[in-house]
């Protein structure tokens, strides 16, 4: 047994088998060979999400990205298409809060058509008139089923509150007024002002020669250049509540209501993220979703599902207990989940509790890194948060260090406060049921 876990162990990405690689130009290039797969995907990321969004044009950094592939100077959007639908490659791009996302995977023999078209749709996209007015008229559509959809909307406004005038309170998708707010030429300007290759991450992943693609990335990468870097974001500080917070968004029409009861939670490279992790994992994940499932689905058949979930970004984190609830048993519910949370910051969990958690987290990363896609995640969320190289072949020690106290210490200082947020979406009415 452990002749198999130290197998397993040096399986994982490490400082031997990933190379880092820095460009002249700012951009960090993290590779691994997996010889034995004939595909490889690329992943990765600049800093220019929503944070920069002017606040009557949120939704911008969203859709900036989402239109990076619709024309550039050289291709329209049917040639990128027809490009990529060739070779059966694929390229992608999505928005956040800090940064815009790329992913994209193809035969080994087609990266550096693959890489030539992510270097021309960031440094070259022209946005057509007819294009933006189809992203947004289809972005339009999105939100209007957001809209309808319980369990996105308790999350927004869960959101909305805990995080009150932060960049995180904010949807990166926007608002249907603020997307009807934005231009084709705020696209142009949005992507003048904060693309930029200083800052950019992209992970490479597959059977590659790291040598070649170092080369092949510094000749369709490695010239790209921009006058301005994105400027660093001062977040606003934040307080938990003093008190409970408590809305309800009624959605009419709906036969199930969706719950999310929630504060802070650690920052990703706070040190007590693992206890919380792990804590978490006990709370609302392990089994049938853990202590909150056993007590709210199994033991008493009020929610169709229940759980608990650790948020935990570069700013700021939340710690969140979630629930799909007939309307009649809303305050049923909501009144078993913040006894749960009370006995979970009160005693601390059982040996066998720990163990279970401890276990089942490591047990599951390699699950997590068997695919280049999982590999590609895992370097780039080292380089994100700074974790070294060797990271993951620590994580199953760090985890294993982790005392019952600390998880117990940890739950007390982020649950046992005053108060909670707690937002319901559903039927009108629900909140007072």
């Amino acid at each position: 047994m452990k002749r198999r876990n130290s197998q397993s162990l040096h399986a994982l990405p490490g400082a031997d088998d990933i190379q880092r690689v820095e460009l002249e130009n700012g951009i960090t290039l993290l590779m691994r060979c997996n010889p034995f797969s004939p595909s490889v995907v690329i992943s990765g990321y600049l800093p220019a999400g929503s944070q920069y969004d002017p606040p009557e044009k949120l939704g911008l950094a969203y859709l900036t990205a989402l239109g990076l592939t619709r024309g550039t100077q050289r291709r329209n959007f049917q040639q990128i298409f027809d490009t990529l639908e060739t070779a059966g490659a694929s390229l992608g791009f999505a928005g956040s809060v800090h940064t815009v996302s790329f992913g994209g995977r193809c035969l080994v023999e087609d990266l550096p058509m693959l890489l030539e078209l992510l270097s021309e749709v960031l440094s070259q996209p022209t946005f057509p008139p007819d294009q933006v007015e189809r992203l947004r008229v289809q972005h339009l559509t999105g939100l209007a089923i957001r809209a309808q959809d319980t369990a996105e909307m308790a999350s927004l406004v869960f959101d909305e509150i805990l995080f009150n005038n932060h960049p995180y309170g904010k949807p990166e998708d926007g608002y249907p007024e603020s997307i009807q707010n934005i231009r084709r030429e705020d696209l142009l300007d949005f992507h003048q002002r904060y693309y930029s290759p200083a800052g950019m991450v992209l992970a490479v992943v597959g059977g590659i020669e790291p040598a070649k693609v170092l080369d092949w990335v510094n000749h369709h990468l490695g010239w790209w250049q921009t006058p301005t870097v994105p400027p660093a974001v001062v977040y606003p500080p934040l307080k938990p509540p003093a008190q409970d917070i408590r809305r309800h968004v009624s959605i009419d029409g709906k036969s199930q209501c969706d719950l999310v009861v929630g504060t802070f939670g650690p920052r990703r490279t706070d040190p007590d993220f693992f206890p919380a992790i792990i804590g978490n994992n006990i709370l609302g994940q392990l089994g049938m979703m853990g202590r909150i499932g056993e007590i709210i689905r199994e033991q008493y058949g009020l929610a169709y599902y229940a759980a608990a979930n650790l948020v935990a970004s570069t700013a700021a984190g939340s710690w969140e207990v979630s629930a799909g609830v007939d309307p009649q048993n809303l305050q049923r519910v909501i009144d078993l989940i913040r006894d749960e949370i009370a006995c979970f910051t009160h005693q601390p969990v059982s040996e066998e509790e720990l163990a279970d958690s401890k276990a089942n987290l490591i047990g599951r990363l390699p699950l997590a890194l068997e695919s280049n896609s999982g590999v590609a995640g895992a370097l780039l969320n080292i380089e994100r948060y700074g974790l070294g190289l060797d990271y993951y072949r620590r994580y199953p020690s760090i985890i294993e260090n982790v005392s019952r106290d600390e998880v117990l210490e940890t739950a007390r200082r982020y649950l046992n406060g005053s108060g909670m947020v707690i937002v319901s979406a559903g039927p009108d009415g629900s909140a007072e049921t």
